[in-house]
């Protein structure tokens, strides 16, 4: 047991676990921030009056939410970068860890409109036909009254789809990110393969500090803002 804990000691001492985890908690932040904003103009587009508005969104969430995750990556690679010439950054670290985000954050995005559309299956109907009433169109009725009620609604959908972001950030080595946690993992293997075991729970400890006070903020945060029906 001494040698196994050992192990533990020499791997952090020889690779820079910390800063793998810095980086998949940075992608975690910028695509979590690219899909709630995408993914709520994706659910306004839902519920829009419009009907070709609404095709539009449901074509967007059927199309990324049924696609995987590691084919949008290699897609964005291939694709954007090598054959349209589209780059964020001549720095190629730089440029690949951009892909990744945009790639997690189109992903991710349908999932947050689905999220947020259950929200809105939470508010009362008389709400918008309140708005109607006193002269509100669509789209200042659902900022001003339908949207702060649903997201109060979709807390708890949101924090899973934030707990799935997180794991799937360890997806970004398809898109050339060499200092994510997936990244240094396999490199550590490939030199260190009597410590395999130790390896991996280096690695399942992290992510279970990272997950699991998500995962407790979201349920306490959906419990205070409940509404009461």
């Amino acid at each position: 047991m001494g040698d196994f804990f050992g192990q533990f000691g020499e791997l952090l001492a020889k690779y820079d676990v910390l800063h793998a985890f810095w980086v998949n908690i940075e992608l975690t932040f910028w695509a979590g921030l690219i899909s709630l904003i995408l993914g709520t103009l994706v659910c306004l587009m839902r519920i829009s009056p419009v009907s070709s508005m609404r095709l539009a969104a449901t074509w967007f969430v059927n199309i990324f939410r049924d696609t995987p995750l590691t084919i949008i990556m290699v897609v964005l690679v291939l694709g954007v970068w090598t054959q349209l010439k589209i780059q964020f950054s001549n720095d190629l670290a730089t440029n690949f860890f951009w892909l990744a985000v945009a790639g997690l954050g189109l992903y991710h995005a349908s999932f947050v409109a689905e999220a947020i559309r259950s929200g809105v299956n939470t508010v009362p109907v008389g709400q918008a036909e309140a708005a109607r009433a006193i002269g509100l169109s669509f789209l200042p009725a659902a900022r001003m009254i339908i949207l702060p009620q649903a997201f109060r609604g979709a807390v708890a959908p949101l924090g899973n789809t934030l707990i799935a972001l997180i794991k799937n950030t360890t997806v970004a080595a398809a898109a050339g990110v060499a200092t994510e946690t997936s990244s240094l993992m396999k490199t550590m293997i490939e030199f260190n393969s009597s410590m395999v075991f130790a390896i991996f729970g280096t690695f399942a400890i992290g992510f279970v500090v990272i997950v699991v006070p998500v995962g407790l903020a979201t349920t306490a945060l959906s419990r205070k803002l409940a509404v009461p029906r």
